[in-house]
């Protein structure tokens, strides 16, 4: 597994989303919820998905922008809270990763919260990933996963 390096930094998004924390999990726990938070013009193409659960196994997956493909592999493990996952890349294109996913609950709702813990390599990759996947970009994105998240988890009350 990576070893966190000391040049890390942090990036946080949260949202209040009019929902439980058993819709929310369970939004996560489908295997399509990776492909579904992806923005267009992403395409997220699944290589194995060992996860038996939030918690536990690895996924295997390439990002592809455009005609440059990203692969990925990271192990999902328990967050830092008691409703809530961490994804670590094991390997890809950053120096480190760790992506935890945590919820709360809160008048109105819940609270998703993305907190991003990572470092980029020092060479023409890092150069990539500060591009892709860091400052503005992963604000968009992050951005992007909530409104899906939202709007998946809106419909789906509005369903029952």
């Amino acid at each position: 597994m990576n070893e966190k390096p000391a040049n890390t930094r942090q990036f946080l998004k949260s949202s209040i989303i009019n929902t439980t924390l058993a819709a929310i999990t369970d939004f996560h726990k489908d295997p399509r919820a990776l492909a579904r938070l992806t923005p267009p013009p992403i395409i997220m193409r699944l290589h194995r998905d060992d996860r038996r659960s939030l918690t536990d196994g690895d996924i295997d997956f390439t990002l592809w922008f455009g005609p440059l493909p990203i692969r990925w592999l990271a192990r999902h493990e328990k967050g830092p809270a008691p409703h809530s996952f961490a994804d670590t890349q094991l390997k890809g294109p950053l120096a480190y990763w760790r992506h935890e996913h945590i919820f709360s609950e809160v008048e109105g709702g819940v609270e998703l919260t993305d907190r991003i813990t990572l470092a980029h390599q020092r060479n023409l990759v890092g150069l990539f990933t500060r591009l892709a996947f860091d400052g503005l970009p992963l604000r968009i994105l992050f951005a992007y996963r909530h409104w899906r998240t939202r709007r998946a988890l809106t419909a789906a009350r509005q369903r029952e």
